[in-house]
């Protein structure tokens, strides 16, 4: 993506900034807006009522009117906070959502930075977003604030655990830990695709198939604490904590917290897509190889990507609306006595399976 700017602009730097920035403007902004709209519907439908419906045809600019008015609401400051570290906070949680985008696959032809370590980038520039919430809570100088962070620093710690022994499971099958190269060996069609054993035919593959589907199982439980979404969102219990590590936050410090739940809402979604459901891959192949077009690939595969996506976010909103909230002591039984036991297990199978 960088060659292709840098020859279209023939500057480095302007090459870089509009790359960075990009993801930003023509996706994860959009995303959000539409993803506010899309829960707020998915829960009114499900809750038997409409929804926002007054600003707009059907509500569709409640949420762009929402931004505009946390854009022109007054930034408070308590007299009590840690000033700095309160207003570092959400520029570091906002950081850390925004940097995971860099190296994911969105296509064949974009992908921020097709690092060979991509899947490792991600999961350590992840974890900025625990210190942005440990230094919000802290700063606040508010008991429900501070207890909010240490419940969250505490939960995504713990579940980061299976989720890192999935991923390990996923690269000791592929043998890299790059998301293009992952999402390359899963072309073709959707039986090719790491969830059902991978590429080829063969009795790996078929020993492979019932571990993988267990592997994702797990990581798409694991990556719902991570982004403390419903039934694992302790650290923002508003009737225990009233919001949390954000309750001292107004107007765009709070939109940065809430823009950020849904980029990374859609960042773990894509991370299990790319893993184990082909990535940007298309399930029954592609109409551009058909029709002999060349260019409509890239934009199938972004296509793809982007359904795939919305669709385990889909999910995740649909789960908030069902499943009741876990008590602190079963949210933690969830993780240290059955996902990451279940998870090292299925680790070691998928390893002596790999090997023979």
């Amino acid at each position: 993506m960088y060659e292709l700017l840098k020859d279209i602009f023939g500057n480095d730097i302007i090459a870089y900034i509009i790359g960075a920035a990009l993801p930003l403007f023509v996706f994860i902004l959009p995303f959000a807006l539409f993803a506010v709209y899309l829960e707020r519907k998915i829960s009114a439908f499900m809750q038997d009522r409409l929804g926002p419906m007054r600003t707009g045809p059907y509500g569709l600019l409640q949420t762009i009117a929402d931004i505009l008015k946390l854009i022109q609401k007054e930034d408070i400051t308590a007299s009590e906070t840690d000033k700095k570290f309160f207003n570092l906070a959400p520029y570091l949680v906002f950081a850390g959502s925004y940097a995971a985008f860099a190296a994911i696959p969105f296509s064949g032809m974009y992908i921020g930075s097709n690092v060979d370590v991509g899947i490792f980038f991600i999961v350590a520039i992840s974890s900025l977003v625990v210190a942005g919430l440990l230094m919000a809570g802290w700063a606040s100088n508010n008991k429900y604030s501070l207890l909010g962070a240490m419940r969250s620093a505490a939960q995504i710690i713990s579940y980061e655990i299976p989720t890192v022994l999935i991923i390990l499971t996923i690269v000791m099958v592929t043998g890299t830990l790059s998301l293009e190269k992952i999402s390359q060996m899963q072309t073709a069609y959707f039986w090719n695709w790491m969830i059902f054993g991978g590429a080829g035919w063969g009795l790996t593959k078929f020993l492979l198939f019932p571990f993988m589907v267990v592997a994702f199982i797990i990581f798409y439980i694991s990556s719902l604490a991570e982004v403390n979404r419903t039934p694992f969102d302790i650290p923002e219990a508003e009737s225990e904590l009233v919001a949390g590590y954000h309750t001292e936050y107004s107007g765009m410090k709070f939109a940065m917290f809430f823009l950020s739940e849904y980029a990374n809402m859609f960042a773990v979604s894509a991370i299990a897509v790319t893993l184990f459901l082909g990535g940007y891959q298309s399930p029954f192949g592609y109409l551009g190889n058909t029709l002999g077009i060349s260019w409509l690939i890239p934009i199938e595969q972004l296509f793809w990507f982007t359904s795939k996506g919305i669709f385990f976010v889909t999910i995740q909103m649909w789960l908030r609306w069902t499943l009741p909230r876990l008590r602190v002591d079963q949210l933690m039984a969830v993780c240290w006595k059955y996902l990451i036991p279940y998870a090292f297990v299925n680790l070691i199978i998928v390893g002596i399976i790999t090997l023979l």
